[in-house]
């Protein structure tokens, strides 16, 4: 990545519904923690939690934000997550649009401020 580029991330959860996502992803949005919040269509999940093996319908949320912004996105979505362990990983963005990196990082405080 260019070094006049911000610090992109793409931050992977997923919700147990439509509605929980929709709401958490607003208020992602709303509180600066985000540029943009994608919600997904539903997918199925297959996992074991707690020594059962779980088929879970889940709808994901693509988290478009800063390296500067993670810690407060992770502790507010933390906070609103509705799961004891959500699923929550960040990915570096090494490559895009130069435009579109700079709208994530004006949407997240911009100039390497959080949000």
């Amino acid at each position: 990545m260019s070094a006049d580029l911000p610090g992109v991330l793409l931050v992977m959860t997923t919700l147990p519904n439509a509605d929980t996502a929709a709401r958490i992803a607003r208020a992602l949005v709303e509180g600066g923690h985000a540029a943009c919040v994608s919600i997904g269509a539903p997918v199925r999940s297959v996992y074991v939690w707690q020594g059962a093996l779980e088929d879970a319908s889940e709808v994901p949320l693509a988290i478009k934000t800063t390296a500067n912004a993670y810690d407060a996105l992770e502790a507010a979505l933390r906070a609103l997550h509705p799961y004891e362990l959500p699923e929550i990983i960040a990915l570096p963005v090494t490559r895009g649009l130069p435009a579109y990196l700079q709208w994530v990082d004006a949407g997240c405080g911009g100039a390497g401020r959080s949000c």
